[in-house]
């Protein structure tokens, strides 16, 4: 099979002349914006428009073919050099369209690709949220009774416990409701913030503070050396909760009362211990105590 170029060699010059017309319509379509596309187009037209310089007066299709003598063959491989010419120009822009659309499929790849990434990152800050939210009081961002229940049984596990005892603390407020009353809502939920900070402030970083509810919230105080550690943290947890505070333009007070259950000696599950330390609040609460042992509350 011949190719373009063997083609052209075998055409009449007034064939070679028919072909150029043809060739030399403009490349509508297929022109680009990018300077060097551009540059390379500029450039061919004025190639072509030299050899079509060189090329004599229009011969008839059918005309014979003139003598081969100088001028002739310089005509003649003008016509091939210009037909030529067309053909790589068009090669050229066709290359340069498909790249073209190779580089917008690119772009609207990438693009995709993005707002994949943006909906995924999206998607997972939703579900941080929601889990955070699942296991955090709202109001004072402590953690929840949820999460209290999920990290007392992780510190019951016999695999992950760390050594020495383990404490449960429950903290009812003394004075909360006609604090509430007096004041409102707003200085009620101010109160609450409060005492969640001063309790994150003073406990240790192994130790645990959640919101249970209302105005009660639970301490986990882990690897404690003695009984009379765990009564000295809960004595400085009294103590923080009681210091006045200012809300608003008013300064008020607000005392509580703290039950405590060790284990392993007083039980030895999540539910078991927070009742037990419950019901020591209890007797603390009647018996105006401030704090109380499980063990202790029981004999009286």
């Amino acid at each position: 099979m011949n190719t373009p170029q063997q083609t052209l060699w075998t055409l009449s010059d007034g064939e070679l002349l028919d072909t150029f017309e043809q060739s030399a319509q403009p490349l509508t379509g297929l022109q680009t914006s990018d300077d060097s596309k551009r540059d390379c187009d500029e450039l061919m037209e004025t190639v072509k428009t030299s050899l079509w310089g060189l090329i004599d007066a229009p011969v008839a299709v059918n005309a014979a073919v003139p003598p081969r003598d100088g001028a002739g063959r310089v005509r003649s491989t003008a016509l091939r050099g210009a037909i030529a010419l067309g053909q790589l120009q068009t090669t050229l822009a066709n290359e340069f369209r498909k790249r073209d659309e190779l580089e917008r499929e690119v772009c609207e790849a990438q693009a995709a690709l993005k707002r994949a990434r943006a909906e995924l990152a999206g998607t997972q800050a939703e579900e941080r949220r929601a889990k955070y939210l699942a296991f955090h009081d709202h109001l004072t961002e402590l953690p929840n009774r949820s999460f209290f229940h999920h990290r007392l049984s992780d510190l019951l596990d016999a695999d992950t416990a760390p050594p020495g005892a383990l404490a449960v603390l429950f903290l009812d407020l003394d004075g909360f409701k006609p604090i509430n009353d007096a004041h409102g809502h707003a200085a009620g939920d101010e109160l609450l913030r409060i005492v969640a900070a001063r309790l994150a402030r003073m406990l240790r970083s192994e130790d645990t503070v959640c919101r249970l509810g209302g105005d009660e919230f639970a301490c986990l105080l882990a690897g404690l050396e003695s009984r009379d550690q765990a009564a000295r943290l809960a004595a400085k947890l009294r103590d923080a909760i009681q210091a006045p505070c200012k809300i608003g333009h008013h300064i008020v007070s607000v005392g509580v009362s703290i039950g405590i259950a060790l284990y392993p000696t007083d039980g030895n599950g999540t539910k078991d211990l927070l009742l037990k330390a419950d019901r020591a609040m209890y007797c603390a609460k009647r018996e105006r105590k401030g704090v109380a042992f499980y063990d202790i509350a029981l004999n009286d």
